[in-house]
């Protein structure tokens, strides 16, 4: 009890801080290469940012590559996302590149490497009193319900992997968790949103 609770104050921040440097360092070619193809793309537009709610329910904005257009419709309002989305941006979220920048977060501490994702403000009112405790821990780029089905599993299914991580978070489950994801990539597997299942909004109830 008394190393899990170690962990979870001292060492995964640390760990965090170097995992994510080390991945940077890593993955700085292909970052650079994708940061220069989207700036002439998106004209000069290389990321996206998003509000989300973070630890305690704070709103954090996370960054993400700019894989859709800003085209908009008539009445002025933004295109569905599968009208939007351009062929470079369909192959970086083919290859699960596009959370890439989200290391930026991880290293400011607005986000861990491991979590729950961070999902939209607007969702915060609809949670039910146990749903909220998603928010007792740092959200993550992967976390165990995006190794557990991700977009093919319900909004309640989701939860309750988050929850599951909340109330069981160490260093066995951190490691196996990025042992998942790193197989998911490779294989493709449940990784991206896609035009078959994309995920739908939540609306409290599904």
């Amino acid at each position: 009890m008394i190393r899990v609770m170690v962990y979870k104050r001292y060492l995964k921040r640390a760990m965090d801080i170097i995992a994510a440097m080390i991945i940077f360092v890593l993955i700085l070619p292909i970052f650079l290469l994708i940061s220069v193809l989207l700036f002439f793309q998106n004209r000069g537009k290389v990321f996206f940012y998003q509000e989300r709610v973070g630890y305690k329910e704070r709103i954090i904005k996370i960054i993400k590559f700019k894989t859709m257009t800003d085209e908009k419709s008539a009445n002025g309002d933004l295109l569905p996302d599968v009208e939007r989305i351009t062929r470079l941006g369909e192959w970086i979220r083919n290859l699960s590149l596009d959370e890439l920048p989200q290391l930026f977060n991880v290293l400011k501490g607005d986000m861990s490497l491991i979590g729950p994702r961070p999902l939209l403000p607007k969702y915060l009112p609809l949670y039910s009193e146990r749903q909220h405790r998603r928010h007792e821990v740092k959200p993550g780029i992967t976390g165990w319900a995006q190794v557990n089905g991700r977009n093919s599993i319900s909004w309640t299914q989701k939860f309750e992997h988050d929850l599951y991580y909340v109330e069981n978070q160490s260093l066995g489950l951190d490691l196996r968790i990025l042992g998942m994801t790193f197989i998911k990539v490779l294989c493709k597997e449940g990784i991206n949103q896609s035009e078959i299942r994309p995920m739908q909004p939540f609306d409290g109830t599904n």
